[in-house]
């Protein structure tokens, strides 16, 4: 009786022992099931507001180098990408014309001779009484009509010369060549010369930035071309209109190009600061994008220990961090480490 005494406290000291040693197991594999994050706490900042813009680069100036005679081409002394200076020589045209309109001036000022001896021997007449005042007044009119004759032959034998040696009204390019020597004028300039110091960088604006956007308003620009290195230029136009289709406002940046490095028809961007806005700012490695979409999270810490999953939108990326427009509050504290396997409410554990 004595040993059944003993033996009964041994056994519900075993089982209590059992017992805690299974709680103490259980608590432990949950407390391992709980996964650990690294988290930071998040303020709002004053952020540059910058925007980005796909840009094309144009002319400043362009201008079609043509006769407004048809004539026959004799030389073409540029080719397309030739840089030319202002008077330089570059086109000859056929100057079969010039000799005709020369005649024709000739023969004009001859009949202006003949019209003032008339017009002169009628007022002779007149002072004697051997002539009449309406004669006087007919010969005047025949006159004035000679001067008239001769102004316009002389006109058009001016207009015949400068449309026979063509020169360059700018200093540029040439940008487009459409004839070759031999052939005959027509209706396409013979070369086209434009101005590429400045030049014109045209983008698109949203209409919702649209009165942000002011003229002389500094633009850095980069293009392909030459990688991460910044140009700058100045707004200087901003279209009066909205395209209906787009809802886009054209504007132009003007970029000294005394180099000439920056050609017609490069691709490049152009970045505008329109000022600066309070946004919370977190680090990209808190942003989390969902698989199969756009959207991108950030895993906020809820006071109970548990993980909220938050919608945001991001905004510019400002060195290793982001800016969200919405959906963090300032103030919270993010997961930055730990995200993997983590679920809208799931309870976590922070390690510093």
């Amino acid at each position: 009786m004595k040993t059944l005494r003993y033996i009964a406290p041994a056994l519900a000291l075993a089982v209590a022992l059992a017992s805690c040693s299974g709680d103490k197991k259980a608590k432990d594999t949950e407390e391992e099931d709980i996964p650990v994050v690294k988290t930071m706490p998040v303020t709002e900042e004053d952020v540059d507001q910058l925007a980005q813009y796909t840009a094309s680069v144009e002319p400043e100036i362009i201008n079609n180098i043509s006769s407004q005679i048809p004539n026959r081409i004799k030389a073409i002394y540029v080719d397309e990408g030739v840089r030319v200076g202002k008077g330089q020589k570059l086109v000859v045209l056929d100057d079969v014309n010039t000799t005709q309109y020369e005649l024709s001036v000739n023969n004009a000022k001859a009949a202006l001779n003949n019209a003032q001896l008339n017009y002169d021997r009628a007022v002779e007449l007149l002072k004697i009484g051997g002539g009449t005042q309406q004669t006087v007044d007919q010969m005047e009119v025949q006159l004035i009509n000679a001067k008239n004759a001769v102004a316009q032959a002389e006109r058009t034998l001016l207009n015949a010369r400068e449309n026979t040696v063509l020169v360059s009204p700018i200093d540029g390019i040439v940008t487009k060549r459409n004839y070759d020597p031999g052939d005959m004028t027509g209706t396409l300039p013979i070369l086209t010369v434009a101005r590429v110091n400045p030049v014109k960088v045209v983008v698109n604006v949203n209409e919702s930035q649209l009165a942000k956007i002011q003229k002389g308003m500094p633009v850095d620009l980069t293009f392909n071309t030459y990688g991460d290195e910044v140009f700058k230029g100045t707004v200087s136009l901003v279209m009066p209109t909205v395209d209906a289709t787009s809802r886009t406002v054209g504007v132009e940046i003007t970029l000294p190009n005394a180099d000439g490095r920056v050609l017609p028809g490069m691709f490049g961007r152009a970045t505008i600061a329109l000022g600066n806005a309070r946004h919370v700012v977190v680090p990209d490695k808190a942003v989390v994008k969902q698989q199969g979409s756009g959207d991108h999270y950030v895993y906020v810490m809820n006071q109970d220990g548990t993980v909220s999953y938050n919608k945001v939108e991001l905004g510019q990326r400002i060195g290793s961090s982001y800016e969200l427009i919405s959906g963090v509050p300032s103030g919270a504290v993010v997961v930055i480490e730990g995200q993997n396997g983590l679920v809208e409410g799931r309870k976590v554990k922070v390690i510093k």
